[in-house]
């Protein structure tokens, strides 16, 4: 499920909170319709046990990446839908790396 923060004091004291899990019994505090789904205790338990979207689309593109570059390898002409994939893979990257550097180091236990 998706995360966010929600800072109410100095940036070292924050808690990720996930308002997707936030429930009193069987009434639920939050509702989030991200869709219609034919399984919806299905994309829940995948999106709690598996990841996040965003993790999984990251995992499929990583891998199609390894793909692509033995295909090129083993002489695959250019296509430009490839090309707009690789572009788009290293703007992840790049925010990737961005993010990592700007995070807070992670207190000493």
């Amino acid at each position: 499920m998706p995360d966010f923060q929600l800072a109410l004091a100095p940036s070292q004291l924050s808690q990720t909170i996930n308002p997707w899990s936030w429930t009193m019994g069987n009434v639920s505090l939050f509702t989030v319709n991200l869709g219609k789904s034919g399984a919806p205790g299905v994309e829940a338990r995948i999106l709690d046990e598996v990841g996040s979207y965003g993790r999984q689309l990251g995992r499929i593109g990583e891998a199609l990446a390894v793909i692509v570059d033995w295909a090129q390898a083993q002489g695959m002409p250019g296509h430009p839908a490839i090309a707009a994939l690789k572009l788009q893979l290293e703007h992840v990257d790049v925010i990737r790396r961005e993010e990592t550097a700007a995070a807070p180091p992670a207190p000493a236990p």
